[in-house]
C-alpha cells in the first residue's frame, strides 16, 4: 500500500504539536497531526497555563511577547472551556532585594512596549488581601493570563482538523527521517516536512539534542473564589528557574475561574519517576505558606506531577535538524511551553510558506548546539 504523503506531519499533540498543525493547516498545507496518546496530555496536561511575558533574555522575550499577543488574538474565539482569563501577573518582592529586580523588570519591559506598573506594600495588600504582611511591594503586568492547557489543545488540533489536517490519536511513531515516518503499528507516513513536538520524549527520536526532564509538582485546591485573583509569583522564583544543580521551589498560585487555586511550583532534575514526592510537595507548600498563610487552611483535592523539556540555555529548540533538513524540531519550551506554543507555531508556519516571520528564527535553531558536549551548567 502506498503511504499517504503530507506537506507537514506534526508528531506529538500536546499544545505546541496542536499549534504547529493549526498553523500550517490555516495556511493551506496538507497537514497530519500524531499523537502516541490523547490530545492535549502529557506536559500539556500537567502544566499551570500561565500566559507570561519573560525577560531573561532577548531572545526569550521576543518570543514569550509575540506569542502573548496571538493568545490575545486567538482568544476571542477559544470556547468558553479553555478558561482564558486576563488575570495579569504580580510579581511579589520581599525585600528590596527583589524590589530593585522588579524596578528593573518594569524598565525593560515598558521599553519594550509591555505595560506594567510598580505596587507598592500597601497596593499590594489591596489587591491580593491574603498574602502576609510585610512584603515590599510587586511588578504588575496586567496583560499576562491563565488558560486551561489540554483544552486549548484540542481547540487547536479540532481547528486543524477543520482546515483538513488529518489527526492520528493513539499512533506512536517509532522512527523520522528522510521524509517518512515509521510508526509502530507498521504504517507508514510521508511528509516534506516533519515537525517534532514531542516535549520530553523528542529524545526518543533524536537521542543527539540538548534537552533533558525537569520534574515539577502541582496542588490544585477545592473551590475559594476570590482567595487569589492574580496569578502571584515570588521574584525568587527566577534564582529557582535559573538553578540546575539542584532542586528547588518557589511560591507561585494561579487563580482558576472554577474558584480552584493551583499551586506550585517545584522543579527537579535527575527523578525520572512520575510519582508524587512527599519531601518536594511539603518544601513547596511550605513555601506558599510563607507568602499566603491563609493557604494551610485550605483543602486540596489533588496533587501531580508533570515533565518540562529542558535545554542548557533555556530557550527551545525551534528549527531544522542538524542530523535531517526534513525534520524539524519544536521541542525544549521547559515552562513556557504553554506560552510559547502559538510563538512557535508562527515560526515553522511562516518558514514552510516562506513568508516574513514575526521575530527572528536564530536564537531558537538546534544548530546552536552543533558542538554540545552533554554539559548543562
Amino acid at each position: 500500500m502506498t503511504p499517504p504523503v503530507f506537506d507537514v506531519a506534526v508528531v506529538g499533540g500536546g499544545i505546541v504539536g496542536a499549534a504547529c498543525a493549526a498553523a500550517c493547516a490555516r495556511e493551506g498545507m496538507r497537514v497530519a497531526l500524531v499523537e502516541r496518546d490523547v490530545i492535549g496530555g502529557g506536559a500539556t496536561a500537567a502544566g499551570m497555563g500561565h500566559v507570561v511575558v519573560m525577560d531573561d533574555s532577548e531572545a526569550q522575550f521576543a518570543l514569550t511577547h509575540v506569542s502573548q499577543l496571538l493568545w490575545a488574538e486567538l482568544a476571542r474565539e477559544l470556547p468558553d472551556n479553555c478558561e482564558y482569563e486576563c488575570t495579569g501577573t504580580l510579581w511579589v518582592a520581599a525585600d528590596e532585594e527583589e524590589m530593585a529586580e522588579a524596578e528593573r523588570k518594569l524598565a525593560y519591559y515598558r521599553e519594550r512596549g509591555v505595560g506594567a506598573e510598580l505596587l507598592d506594600a500597601s497596593a499590594l495588600a489591596e489587591a491580593e488581601p491574603n498574602l502576609r504582611d510585610g512584603l515590599t511591594g510587586a511588578l504588575f503586568v496586567p496583560g499576562d493570563a491563565v488558560v486551561y492547557p489540554p483544552t486549548v489543545a484540542v481547540y487547536l488540533a479540532r481547528a486543524a482538523e477543520s482546515a483538513g489536517a488529518t489527526l492520528l490519536a493513539g499512533t506512536r511513531v517509532v522512527h523520522i527521517a528522510d521524509g517518512s515516518l515509521q510508526c509502530q503499528d507498521g504504517r507508514e507516513l510521508k511528509a516534506a516536512k516533519i515537525v517534532d513536538a514531542t516535549g520530553t520524549w523528542a529524545t526518543d527520536l533524536h537521542p543527539e539534542i540538548p534537552v533533558r526532564k525537569r520534574k515539577g509538582h502541582l496542588v490544585i485546591t477545592d473551590r475559594y473564589p476570590g482567595f487569589v485573583r492574580h496569578q502571584l509569583v515570588e521574584l525568587g522564583y527566577l534564582k529557582s528557574a535559573h538553578s540546575v544543580g539542584s532542586d528547588s521551589v518557589a511560591f507561585n498560585a494561579q487563580p482558576r475561574r472554577t474558584g480552584q487555586i493551583l499551586i506550585g511550583s517545584s522543579r527537579q532534575y535527575g527523578s525520572e519517576e512520575g510519582a508524587v514526592e512527599q519531601h518536594m510537595l511539603t518544601a513547596m507548600l511550605e513555601r506558599a505558606v510563607a507568602y499566603m498563610p491563609g493557604i494551610a487552611s485550605l483543602q486540596a483535592i489533588r496533587t501531580w506531577t508533570g515533565f518540562r523539556a529542558a535545554t542548557p540555555d533555556k530557550l527551545p529548540l525551534i528549527g531544522p535538524s542538524a542530523e535531517d533538513a526534513s525534520v524539524w524540531l519544536a521541542t525544549g519550551h521547559e515552562g513556557l511551553g504553554i506560552t510559547t506554543s502559538l510563538g512557535t507555531a508562527a515560526l515553522i508556519a511562516a518558514a514552510f510558506t516562506g513568508r516574513r516571520s514575526p521575530i527572528r528564527l536564530e536564537p531558537y535553531l538546534p544548530a546552536r548546539f552543533a558542538d554540545w558536549n552533554g554539559k548543562t551548567d
